[in-house]
């Protein structure tokens, strides 16, 4: 649907990726990738205030939301995933902001395509797995296994809802839109992905792979994060020309509002 404040808004399969694209076909491109268990709809609050000034990419990575299943879900094949996507749109240099284990995949695009990335941000990324803090029980028996597969298609809206706010730290309105989306993603998809995240991370720590890609990423946490712990940014300084910046009482998903624009 066209939107007369930012010339246009509509959805696309390409390269068997779903994104969303709003703002002026004319202006910097923005790059965004969701986090664990997320769509791009997670954005939806975001989106309205980036699409004034730049062409804004949202997407559902491969296996999630909208996006075509597309095994396997190794962080390097959906690295290469969204640079094809990136690639047939003729998308070069945008803004590629990451968040949460999006951040992963944001980074390996860098260490892959250095062309496709102008500038890096991580909002709420993890660097290394002893930074994650305890999760919630309720979260832990949806997620994992044996429990998992079988209480994963019985989610409803306001398990959804539970879930998410347990990692805001503050009050959000979480879209209608956002929960359909996420009720797409199968569990097997889901796990994979994750499991693909999880090895990532305990390879290599992201400062380290960041450092050695000549990667400066801007990092914003929240410094009520529950999932990550806040302090565990500042290990992102020792990447030469990094910044960390912190959201006073703010958690895990930052994206509900627009610390990306404060990038830029």
């Amino acid at each position: 649907m066209s939107d007369p404040r930012t010339g246009f808004r509509r959805d696309r399969i390409v390269a068997g990726i779903h994104v969303v694209v709003d703002g002026p076909s004319d202006a910097p491109p923005l790059l965004l990738v969701h986090g664990s268990g997320a769509t791009a709809a997670s954005w939806s609050p975001t989106i309205p205030a980036l699409a004034a000034s730049r062409r804004v990419l949202a997407i559902d990575l491969p296996g999630c939301g909208r996006s075509a299943s597309a095994p396997p879900y190794d962080v390097p094949a959906q690295a290469d995933r969204v640079a094809a996507l990136l690639d047939e749109l003729g998308v070069t240099a945008p803004w590629v902001v990451g968040h949460s284990s999006g951040g992963y995949v944001a980074t390996e695009l860098a260490v892959r395509r250095p062309d496709l990335v102008g500038s890096l941000v991580l909002l709420s990324t993890g660097p290394a797995p002893d930074a994650m803090l305890p999760e919630a029980a309720a979260v832990r028996v949806l997620m994992g296994r044996p429990l998992g597969p079988l209480l994963w298609p019985l989610r409803t809206t306001g398990m959804l809802r539970r879930g998410i706010r347990s990692v805001t730290a503050h009050p959000v309105v979480v879209p209608d839109g956002f929960l359909a989306d996420v009720r797409r993603t199968r569990y097997r998809a889901f796990r994979r992905i994750m499991d693909g995240y999880a090895a990532y991370l305990a390879e290599r720590p992201l400062p380290d792979r960041l450092s050695a890609a000549g990667a400066a990423p801007l990092v914003v946490f929240g410094d009520a994060d529950p999932r990550w712990d806040p302090a565990s940014a500042r290990r992102y300084e020792a990447v030469p020309g990094a910044r960390v910046e912190y959201l006073a009482g703010w958690g895990t998903w930052p994206c509900s509002r627009t610390p990306a624009a404060s990038a830029g």
